[in-house]
């Protein structure tokens, strides 16, 4: 049996000081979750450390290592939290040679050798890491198990090959969420982001269809689609339950685009009768808005439907390829079935796209100042390793920083030359987004204070507007963290070697029945 201490970083330099970071979220880790579960079913002991909510802090990172005395730690990153990573890699080593070290997440994926280079990784798991991990708890030799980058002997590092797709996601067990104590979370989430805490996140499928360029999804989830049956989805609500949460926020990235099974499962949480409370905090298609279904999810407890418009320019959804039948019209119609339906509408917005220019990003602030939304969120387009654009700017040379503390949606920092626009430029709109679509507008406004006197958070809707109006639009990224051995972190050269290039795995439909690629 080994032991297993799993280490979700610090979101604290994510958000910054930026207005967005009143919607700072907090629950337990999705990814954490799983992989823990994995390991154990198959009898091994696992604690989870998760430093979200809290400054980064190698000294109780240390203490937390010193006295569970783990076998192997795990360290889950995205781009903003990857020095964090490197940080712990280094800092474990110094505590002990023999203690595994193993990262993976979401910039893992996308960057395996490069992020192995640039720490004191011994393993690096890539894509769905489920099934490895298990497999790297057993003590499994790492030429053995798929999925996986390790370093040979000589200090070199290879690669086992792509591991197949998890074809049945009901065969995985439920995830760990009695890892997490549901009082340390109920009073750490944004009221804005859940109505009744604590409330952590579940996926009911896994995967995406669509293209859209500074996605990185599919290097961790596949581009296709795979789905629990609507048993298992509403078992893992009861169990949710059952734990202590009472509200659960779904991660799926296209969870209504498959309306007959999205409405069966809606249909059997409601038989469950947990009363539990869910949203789709991820951003729906807005193709896929059906009065039937918005009912059918209302029905089984859900109260707000986000939205990823992205852009209010039919041209530039289509030249970032958004796909489907996504247009500025549908997501007008989308708000209204919804909010027909009595559910809360959040919307999600960038500016800066690709092909973004002056006149579309206008066109996006005035889009969203004009759709009945109960909230909205502007975002920097950030390219992230593994997403087309990332690739496409590193192609190009036009990629200005590779520190990853400078990677969050809020920074004011260029990280990259755009094509059409100074950087400058798309900061100033950023603060003329939040200005025309929120303070200096008297609808949006209005709706808030209907609302908060409809369902009780009058006073939550006061707290954090009072916040908003002071908080910038973006932020600059102070480097407050302060870490254990950052002057001994290994680096990467990438003026030399630039990032390397990697394909995502495809699901495949045959005989109806989904399958990996070969």
């Amino acid at each position: 049996m080994a032991k297993v201490l799993l280490i979700n970083p610090s979101y604290f330099g994510s958000y910054g000081s930026a207005k967005a970071s009143i919607t700072n979220p907090i629950f337990p880790t999705l990814g954490l979750t799983t992989i823990a579960a994995t390991a154990l079913q198959r009898g091994h002991q696992v604690n989870i450390l998760d430093l979200s909510y809290r400054p980064y802090d190698w000294q109780s990172i240390r203490s937390e290592v010193l006295k569970s005395k783990p076998d192997i730690v795990g360290i889950t990153a995205t781009t903003p939290l990857m020095n964090q990573l490197r940080d712990i890699s280094v800092l474990c080593k110094d505590i002990s040679n023999d203690i595994l070290v193993v990262g993976g997440g979401a910039h893992i994926s996308a960057m395996p050798v490069e992020s192995m280079e640039e720490s004191m990784l011994d393993i690096a798991l890539t894509g769905e890491a489920d099934i490895s991990f298990g497999e790297v708890c057993d003590g499994h030799t790492p030429e053995s198990i798929l999925g996986l980058y390790h370093r040979e002997g000589s200090g070199k590092i290879c690669f086992t090959g792509q591991r197949p797709l998890i074809e049945n996601l009901d065969d995985l067990p439920i995830p760990a969420w009695h890892l997490f104590d549901p009082k340390e979370y109920k009073h750490r989430m944004s009221r804005l982001l859940a109505r009744k805490p604590p409330a952590t996140m579940a996926e009911f499928s896994r995967g995406c269809v669509f293209k859209c360029d500074f996605c990185a999804s599919k290097m961790t989830m596949a581009l296709g689609y795979r789905k629990k049956s609507p048993e298992r989805c509403a078992e893992e609500v009861a169990i949710m339950s059952r734990l202590g949460w009472k509200e659960f926020m779904l991660a799926d990235d296209i969870f209504t685009s498959d309306h007959d099974w999205a409405v069966r499962v809606c249909k059997a949480i409601s038989a469950k009768q947990t009363g539990m409370a869910w949203s789709c905090t991820n951003g729906i298609r807005v193709e896929s808005a059906d009065d039937e279904l918005f009912k059918a999810m209302r029905d089984s407890g859900c109260y707000r439907v986000s939205f990823g418009f992205e852009s209010g320019n039919d041209q530039i959804l289509k030249s970032f390829g958004k796909g489907g039948k996504a247009t500025v019209n549908e997501g007008k119609i989308a708000v209204k079935k919804a909010r027909e339906a009595g559910i809360d509408t959040n919307g999600f917005f960038l500016l800066g796209l690709s092909p973004d220019t002056e006149e579309s990003m206008m066109d996006t602030i005035e889009f969203a100042r004009e759709l009945e939304l109960d909230m909205l969120k502007f975002g920097l387009t950030i390219a992230f390793p593994g997403t087309p654009m990332f690739n496409e700017y590193a192609r190009n040379s036009l990629i200005k920083s590779y520190d990853w503390d400078d990677y969050h949606i809020y920074t004011e920092r260029p990280l990259f030359t755009h094509k059409y626009l100074k950087y400058e430029t798309i900061l100033r709109y950023m603060s003329l987004a939040y200005r025309r679509a929120i303070l200096t507008n008297p609808r949006f406004i209005l709706r808030r204070l209907i609302r908060g006197i409809r369902t009780g958070e009058f006073f939550w809707d006061a707290y954090y507007g009072i916040k908003f109006a002071i908080l910038p639009a973006t932020s600059a990224n102070t480097k407050g963290s302060i870490y254990y051995g950052k002057e001994r972190w290994p680096k990467h050269d990438y003026q030399i070697a630039p990032p390397t290039r990697l394909e995502y795995q495809v699901v495949k439909k045959t005989n109806k029945k989904l399958i990996p690629a070969s």
